[in-house]
């Protein structure tokens, strides 16, 4: 029964750290998208340190990236920035790539 309990806590220590993982690379998307945003918009180094942090809470509005989409769109065209859907979409999946790529030399 011990080996049982054993690898039971094991997953669900491995699953603990995979969440957290996930979380930390989600945010460090978030961060670096803010900044990608935050350069299109023009906006200083300390605005847009303040505006890469709401687009980090802004993930946590509804599940999934649609919350995170939505603001920048808005923002962007708020700022008279050409900016579509899609182009958002795709520097989303840049900065998923750089923010895990990032997350793991750290760790290395």
């Amino acid at each position: 029964m011990t080996t049982f309990d054993d690898r039971e806590k094991g997953f669900e220590a491995k699953f603990a750290r995979d969440e957290e993982m996930q979380f930390r690379i989600l945010a460090r998307r978030n961060r670096l998208l803010g900044a990608w945003a935050a350069r299109l918009m023009g906006l200083s180094e300390a605005e847009a340190d303040a505006y890469a942090k709401d687009v980090i809470r802004a993930e946590f509005e509804e599940a999934g990236d649609e919350d995170v989409v939505r603001k920048l769109l808005g923002d962007l065209t708020s700022a008279g920035v050409e900016c579509d859907e899609n182009r958002i979409r795709e520097a989303l999946a840049h900065k998923m790539v750089e923010a895990r790529r990032q997350l793991m030399e750290s760790q290395g």
